[in-house]
């Protein structure tokens, strides 16, 4: 039975290949670039491309089970490939804007609405693991807190339940090694709710050295993220910050109770991903 990992060098990606492999089964990871560097020890690693269909084709042979990242460029490509190679079951990385009132016009939403369905529909088993806010999202923040210690955004106040990549992976290993998962959705968070102050303030525990959050003005925030993300993109996260200023988002035990152990704080993470936002040592020549 080999699993296949769909981009194998991501954050959740790579965990979820380590720890199969950790667990003595049969793990062939796919990547654009196999000879690059980031790539999880003892792991086959194949070149394919999810929005390049056709080159799925031989890193799908002999595939029972795939971990899959949400690229709705060439879904139909890949059901289509995947039913050839007699794949029994899909485990997919989602989102919980999926389930939110205003998903038929979420940006976010849409896009992971348009892997899910497919999925649905492909005959082929399927679970869906839908994070409300990975804690990787502080990682963008890492600049800032190397050059200044400083982060600016528009909504200090702004709340997640943020949850660390292992634990999803802990929990994509557990969906795809054992039954009684398929055509379920998972809604995932981390054991806290946090503002994005909160979330600064730890990182600077972490670091052993201040930290701060200074408010700017939405424009500026906007204008900031423009050259990263699409302007739709862009509205709806801003949106969702502001929805959420002041309001704790929901904390759920799904970690716990399918992995058997609580989920791992933001502390936790923040101490995981310390060296991301150190400042690098000055060496003399």
């Amino acid at each position: 039975m080999t699993i296949l990992v769909t981009g194998v060098r991501g954050n959740v990606g790579s965990g979820v290949a380590r720890k199969l492999a950790a667990a003595g089964l049969p793990v062939r990871g796919t990547a654009r670039d196999p000879a690059a560097p980031g790539l999880p020890d003892g792991v086959e690693v194949v070149q394919a491309d999810l929005a390049r269909p056709h080159t799925l084709r031989e890193a799908l042979k002999g595939v029972e089970k795939v971990f899959l990242y949400t690229v709705p460029e060439g879904i139909d490509g890949f059901v289509d490939a995947a039913g050839v190679a007699g794949v029994q079951h899909v485990v997919l990385l989602s989102s919980i804007a999926v389930t939110w009132a205003d998903r038929d016009r979420n940006p976010i939403a849409l896009m992971h609405l348009g892997v899910e369905e497919p999925l649905r529909k492909s005959g082929m088993g399927w679970t869906f693991l839908r994070p409300e806010a990975l804690a990787t999202n502080a990682l963008a923040w890492a600049g800032q807190i190397r050059s200044e210690g400083v982060v600016r955004c528009p909504y200090p106040g702004s709340y997640t339940s943020p949850i660390h990549e292992e634990d999803i992976a802990d929990v994509a290993v557990r969906v795809l090694t054992t039954d009684g998962h398929r055509s379920a959705a998972y809604s995932l968070t981390g054991p806290q709710t946090l503002t994005q102050r909160e979330q600064v303030s730890l990182i600077g525990k972490v670091l052993g050295r201040p930290t701060r959050f200074e408010t700017i003005p939405v424009d500026a925030a906007r204008a900031a993220m423009e050259g990263s993300y699409p302007a739709d993109v862009v509205e709806t996260v801003l949106a969702a910050q502001a929805m959420t200023d002041g309001r704790p988002a929901t904390v759920l035990d799904t970690v716990e109770a399918l992995t058997g152990r609580p989920a791992r704080t933001f502390a936790t993470w923040a101490a995981d991903h310390a060296a991301d936002f150190r400042q690098p040592r000055a060496y003399a020549n």
